[in-house]
């Protein structure tokens, strides 16, 4: 982490002395990453494309006020979901998370049997637990939300996600305990009825292939 913020640093300064070569380095690397968390947003393609690109205008037009307080990343990271969010505004529609899946949050070892995603009563299982997860996310009180999905989609370390929220890494970390436990309660009815359902199957011979 400390050597990806130094290469980070390196190229901002160059790119604040007027290296657009050094700028161009920083797009290419976070790209991509922009894309995924625009797209928790919003769900069409080319609008993704052109809210990533136009947080990346914004980035480079307020360079020169960046001062390396936090790291590169968490700095656009905030640019992004604003332009997101603003963009949605824009439309009349109202800022959510999605495409949230249940592999991403690792809550629960999910049964043998609904580890093969190719039989019928896996593919449902496993849509019964994202519908319900998406309900359950939607459902959260909203610091709590932003700070689980930051954490565990988005794989940011407790630090940034302070920096991002502006709360204390405490704060940080009680929130997510906290959205963990609501989402936990949630599932655990869905996973009641799968283990009920896998042992029904098993006991009349296992899931047909």
């Amino acid at each position: 982490m400390a050597e990806t913020t130094d290469v980070d640093l390196l190229l901002v300064l160059r790119a604040q002395k007027g290296d657009s070569r050094a700028f161009d380095l920083l797009v290419l690397k976070y790209q991509h990453k922009l894309a995924s968390v625009v797209s928790r947003y919003i769900s069409e393609r080319d609008a993704v494309e052109d809210v990533v690109q136009d947080a990346f205008i914004k980035a480079y037009r307020a360079l020169p006020g960046f001062r390396g307080d936090s790291a590169f990343f968490t700095w656009i990271y905030r640019i992004a979901t604003n332009t997101a969010k603003n963009y949605l505004e824009s439309m009349g529609r109202r800022p959510s998370y999605r495409g949230q899946d249940i592999d991403d949050l690792g809550l629960y070892d999910l049964p043998e049997a609904l580890q093969d995603r190719d039989t019928p009563d896996a593919l449902l299982a496993r849509n019964q637990l994202n519908e319900q997860l998406q309900k359950a996310l939607t459902a959260l009180p909203e610091e709590l939300k932003v700070a689980l999905t930051l954490r565990e989609f988005d794989g940011l370390s407790y630090q940034e996600i302070s920096e991002i929220t502006g709360s204390p890494i405490g704060t940080v970390r009680s929130r997510i305990f906290r959205a963990r436990e609501a989402i936990e309660n949630e599932l655990k009815v869905v996973m009641s009825g799968i283990g009920r359902h896998t042992q029904n199957q098993s006991a009349r011979g296992g899931y047909a292939r």
